[in-house]
This record gives structure tokens, C-alpha cells and sequence, in this order.
């Protein structure tokens, strides 16, 4: 199980990656193994195999089904979080490569899709950044500013195709691009296979250590895979207790998807500068008919369970900005990484020579993925890359101290919840289809009652390292707000960290 057994689908749910893969049924030698078959784990399999190497793929779900299936796919060079912020926390040197080297992953899905041939409905595109209000229209001119220092493709322009904002100050990004990622995970796992590489579902890791000359993966299943390298690519990283958890955060962000007559806007990214901000794009349909879709309102992991008012407003957005969209299709909630200085962490795993990791996506997971398979690969391969630096995991930044204060305060917090009341004082409360934290003695509950009364009874203690668990109901799962990990509601680990399941009450 994974992310995918959460009750909400996104548009690109029904794709299929693998359907054949089977679980790992013995223990094996290759090259590189890589654990995540999302599209930094696919990324990292295809680069290596296409240099010769043997590589396996674990996940503990079905191929491509985790959180790379919830995204919205917006494939952009341009920080998340603002260059203007970037280089303020990093420099002009390294903002300058940031842009480099996701502008690099874009040209080289392109060049992917090209060579493999993937029909994946890539495109190149504009992306427009715009102003939430009046107001924030200084926020355009600074951008801008820090855009056109590290030499961003970047203009300013007047207007947004969206109701209200056909005068506002806008910025205009080339060579941005969009694309199906289920699609181009399908054709990138075929290309990984078409070269000797094996892909395997179903398959729980439960450790991942350096030996002798090489590292070991190791399955709750028993078996092994012995490797000279290993690669951990699973959102949140499964291998690691401190070293990168402390240093990002785990946010909840919702996306939702609309018929809409086709060229009722024209074909971009837009993204606002609300807090938290919002981000649009198209998917082409058939016939006359394609599908816009919105994504936004997040809120830090297990800190908020009021999906329906955030699914609300971010109708209410679409329908003020775009009056003339049609039905909603799907709705989806998915998990995204922020870490405090905006750049992913990617390479070597602090402490290790022969593990590598790639996590903290920022809100831009797909390019950090693919700037991930060339990273690591390179690193495994050569030893060496030009973008090392940028996203050394091990890096401190003196700059973010107070964002690093301010999101490990979470765990602070968590723990405290422990001495607290339960949120109702009995199970005998529960309805079918509700889940609450009862108290029950000394010890936290997290109790759900299925649609039949089956009432399922776990620890509230996230198996990663002890953190206290909420419900989340539009999922129906438990969330842990450290560090992202996500169970289901009888307990299995559906997201890293965490592999083991909650406790059964009473072990």
C-alpha cells in the first residue's frame, strides 16, 4: 500500500505505469538500487541503465503510483518561493544555478520524450506569475529585479486572461512546460526495462545500510538487494532520522480539475502571489473539451482536517477568476516537502559515501526529479557535478535559522499533545466513517469506525520517531505533522518515514 489507497484520485489516477510488476520474490545483486518509483526514482533508474548499469527499483505500492501521481505537474525553472528569496538565503551563484539546473530538467524531459518517443502531451508554454491584489504589485517589480540579475528568461507584461486581472502588472517566464506525468512515467519505466532494469511493487523496505564495499536493502519480506550504491527517493526518506527531517517540512496542498471549453484561456502556468499561493494549468481532453486545473490552499501536515472549506474556496477562486468553467471532474490532496532554503536536498545522505537520497521538493517535485536523475547519477558515475552544491543534502544555511526554528517546533508541540485530553472521551462515540484520538489511560488512541462498525484501534505514535498522529477525514488516514508520514486506518504506513505500521493497541 501507498498514498494511491487514499481515498481521493487525481485526473491522472487511472494511468497505469507498471500493471505487471510483481513484489520482490528473492534476494538479489545489481549495480544501483533505487528505492521510490516516483520521478525522481524513475529518473535516477533510467539515467543510470541508459549508462550501462543494472539497477532495481523498489516501492512499497504500485510503480509510479505515489506521490508524483498527486501532482499537478507544472514543469518550471522558476523558484517557488521567489528568487528574490533564493538569492537573499543562498546568493546570485547559486540562485543563478537553481534556475540552470531546472531549466535543464525541462530541456532534458523533453529530450527523454523525444528519444523514448513517450506520447506524455509535453508542450513548452508560458508561465505568468500575477499579483493577488492591487497591493502586491511591488512583490512583481522586486522579482523581476532578482529574476533579470541571474539571467531568468523573464518580462514584464500587462494582464492575465482571468476575470478582474486583464490590467494587473504580470511577469512572463519562457520555456516553461507542462505535461501527463503518469504517461511519462509509463514510457520512462518501459525505457528502464528495454535496458536490463527491473522494477518491482509491492515491496516494503524496512532498511537501507552501508557494508563493506556496497549496501544492502533489506524488505520486511526477508529478502535483500545488494547493491555498490542505493538510492532512497521516497518523498519523505525512509533511511533517515534527524539529519533531513529537521531541516523541511511537510505541507498538505489540494488540487482540483474542471471541464472547460477549449481555448477559453490560453495554453500556461499562471500561479498568483497569494499566501498560500495559487497555480493553474490545462490538460488537453477530447473533442472540444479540456480540463483546467487548480491547485493550492495548503496547510502544514496534520494540522488542519478541514479539506472541504479549502476545497470550497478553491472553487470559489476558479469560479470568480474563470466564470466560465464548467463541472468539476476530480479533486486530490497531495503532499509536498518544503525545505527551509527552497532547494531540494539531493545526493549523498549526510553520513553515508554510498547512499544517496533525493527529498525536499519545494513545490516543484517534477523538475526536482528529473534534476535529480542527472545529480546522482553523475555523483555515482563520475563523482562529481556542477549542481552539487546547490542541493549538497548536508548543507546548513545560516539564513533560515528561524524558518528551521519555526517548522521543528512542530515536533515540540506533537509531543506535548500526549498529556492532553483525547478529542472525544469515549470510541462509543464514533460514527461510521469517523476517526478521533481517544485517551484510554496512559495511552493515545487513534480510533476509526469503517462504514460496517468495524472499529479499528491503533497507537497515535508515528513509528518514525514517536511524533503524535491526526486524522485527516477527506483521506480517511492518519497524518503525522513532523515529518509527513502518512497510515491508513488499520495503521499500515502508506508515506515515509515511517515503514512499520502504528501499534496495535496493547503491543
Amino acid at each position: 500500500m501507498n498514498v494511491s489507497d487514499e481515498r481521493t484520485v487525481s485526473l491522472w489516477a487511472a494511468t497505469e505505469v507498471v500493471p505487471d510488476a510483481v513484489p520482490l520474490g528473492q534476494s538479489e545483486q545489481v549495480d544501483v538500487v533505487v528505492v521510490g518509483s516516483g520521478i525522481a526514482g524513475l529518473s535516477v533508474a533510467y539515467e543510470l541503465a541508459v549508462a550501462g548499469q543494472k539497477v532495481a527499483v523498489l516501492d512499497r505500492g504500485r510503480i509510479g503510483s505515489g506521490m508524483t501521481a498527486r501532482t499537478t505537474a507544472h514543469l518550471s525553472s522558476v523558484c517557488d518561493d521567489y528568487f528574490s528569496e533564493l538569492t537573499k538565503l543562498r546568493g546570485e551563484d547559486l540562485a543563478r544555478i537553481f534556475y540552470q539546473s531546472q531549466s535543464a530538467a525541462i530541456d532534458h524531459i523533453q529530450s527523454i520524450r523525444e528519444t523514448e518517443r513517450i506520447a506524455c502531451d509535453f508542450r513548452r508554454l508560458d508561465g505568468f506569475l500575477f499579483p493577488a491584489s492591487g497591493s502586491q504589485e511591488s512583490n512583481i517589480t522586486r522579482e523581476l529585479d532578482a529574476a533579470l540579475k541571474i539571467g531568468v528568461e523573464v518580462e514584464k507584461t500587462r494582464g492575465v486572461p482571468f476575470a478582474g486581472f486583464s490590467d494587473v502588472q504580470a511577469l512572463r517566464y519562457a520555456n516553461q512546460a507542462t505535461f501527463h506525468p503518469l504517461k511519462y512515467l509509463r514510457g520512462l519505466a518501459a525505457a528502464i526495462r528495454a535496458r536490463g532494469g527491473v522494477l518491482y511493487a509491492d515491496t516494503i523496505v524496512e532498511k537501507v545500510e552501508e557494508t563493506d564495499g556496497g549496501v544492502r536493502v533489506t524488505t520486511v519480506s526477508g529478502f535483500t538487494v545488494s547493491a555498490r550504491s542505493a538510492v532512497v527517493a521516497t518523498n519523505s526518506p525512509i533511511n533517515d532520522r534527524v539529519a533531513l527531517h529537521t531541516k523541511q517540512a511537510p505541507y498538505r496542498t489540494y488540487a482540483m480539475s474542471f471541464e472547460i471549453a477549449r481555448d477559453t484561456i490560453p495554453d500556461a502556468l499562471y500561479w498568483d502571489t497569494e499566501d498560500p499561493y495559487h497555480y493553474v494549468r490545462l490538460q488537453p481532453g477530447d473533442g472540444r473539451t479540456d480540463f483546467l486545473i487548480v491547485g493550492g490552499e495548503d496547510h502544514k501536515t496534520g494540522q488542519s482536517d478541514d479539506a472541504g472549506d479549502r476545497f470550497a474556496a478553491l472553487t470559489a477562486w476558479t469560479k470568480r477568476l474563470v466564470p466560465d468553467v464548467g463541472v468539476e471532474i476530480n479533486r486530490w490532496s497531495g503532499q509536498v516537502m518544503e525545505t527551509v532554503d527552497y532547494a531540494g536536498f539531493i545526493g549523498r545522505n549526510p553520513g553515508d559515501s554510498r547512499v544517496f537520497v533525493a527529498t525536499g521538493d519545494s513545490g516543484q517535485g517534477i523538475t526536482h526529479g528529473v534534476v535529480a536523475g542527472l545529480l546522482i547519477s553523475d555523483l555515482i558515475l563520475k563523482e562529481e557535478s556542477p549542481w552539487r552544491e546547490l542541493y549538497e543534502p548536508s548543507r546548513k544555511t545560516a539564513g533560515a535559522i528561524g524558518d528551521y526554528l519555526s517548522e521543528n517546533a512542530t515536533a515540540i508541540k506533537s509531543f506535548a499533545e500526549y498529556i492532553a485530553p483525547g478529542e472525544i472521551d469515549s470510541v462509543d462515540k464514533l460514527r461510521p466513517g469517523e476517526g478521533a484520538i481517544v485517551r484510554e489511560g496512559l495511552s493515545k488512541i487513534a480510533a476509526f469506525r469503517d462504514d460496517d462498525g468495524t472499529l479499528y484501534k491503533r497507537s497515535a505514535a508515528c513509528t518514525h520517531v514517536g511524533c503524535h498522529v491526526h486524522w485527516n477525514s477527506l483521506e480517511r488516514c492518519w497524518d503525522c505533522p513532523c515529518h509527513g508520514s502518512h497510515f491508513a486506518i488499520d495503521g499500515t504506513a502508506l508515506n515515509g518515514p515511517a515503514v512499520a505500521p502504528l501499534a496495535r493497541v496493547g503491543e
